[in-house]
């Protein structure tokens, strides 16, 4: 089975019609443990290749939802035989869903309307004006000194990171990156900065590319970076 990762996974980006696709290879969970973890979603789908994992919050807590992408269509035909299984003391389902729901959910997450057009693994639009339809208003957002960095490339190294942000004063203790139980990366990251103004300043880096991939940046906290380191010991 062959691996996620920046450069052997087999996954491909498709073009995506309305409704639910088989193409599209996204599964939603619910009746998850409010404790839940992105680490707790890959062990409970052992055996298969995720490529990402989104916990559905609302007004800042978990709401016991999640949406799964896999690796291939026939993944998560395979992840939809796990409905009803455990976690923990709950039974989960898992059903299908399209993939206006899992980019609405992912457009929730940095509070703003409407929906991404493309896989995250696609490259930004070219069109100013679509690219101004879809932009999140970033600037609106709390910030903190921490941003979240997503959609990185899977072979990521802390040296990677501090030569993307090669203008602010970083080292590797300032960089966290994630990792599934299995040690891979999971694609994201946390990076700490000096302060508040540098974060925001850093946000302009947001959609640039590290290798073949482009990178997407959202403000953070530092509990949500502790949160994450916690799950990748």
């Amino acid at each position: 089975m062959d691996q996620v990762s920046g450069g052997t996974s087999s996954y491909q980006p498709y073009s995506y019609g309305g409704g639910w696709n088989p193409a599209f290879p996204v599964v939603k969970l619910r009746g998850l443990p409010f404790d839940c973890s992105d680490i707790d979603i890959f062990k409970f789908f052992a055996g298969l290749d995720i490529v990402d994992v989104l916990l559905v919050n609302k007004n800042g807590r978990f709401i016991g939802e999640a949406f799964v992408v896999f690796a291939s269509p026939m993944q998560s035909e395979i992840a939809l035989q796990r409905d009803r299984q455990n976690m923990g003391r709950r039974y989960v389902e898992v059903f299908r869903c399209n993939k206006q729901d899992y980019y609405r959910a992912v457009a929730s997450e940095v509070k703003y309307e409407g929906i991404y057009d493309e896989y995250r693994a696609s490259p930004p639009p070219t069109n100013p004006a679509k690219r101004s339809r879809k932009s999140v208003d970033k600037d609106q957002l709390e910030y903190t000194e921490i941003l979240k960095l997503r959609g990185l490339p899977y072979s990521v190294t802390k040296s990677d990171i501090l030569e993307f942000f090669d203008e602010f004063e970083l080292t590797e203790d300032n960089v966290h990156i994630g990792c599934r139980p299995d040690g891979k990366a999971t694609g994201e990251a946390y990076v700490e900065f000096e302060s508040v103004d540098d974060a925001r300043k850093a946000m302009g880096k947001d959609k640039m590319t590290i290798g073949s991939r482009y990178v997407e940046l959202f403000p953070s906290t530092s509990d949500e970076a502790r949160r994450a380191e916690s799950r990748s010991r």
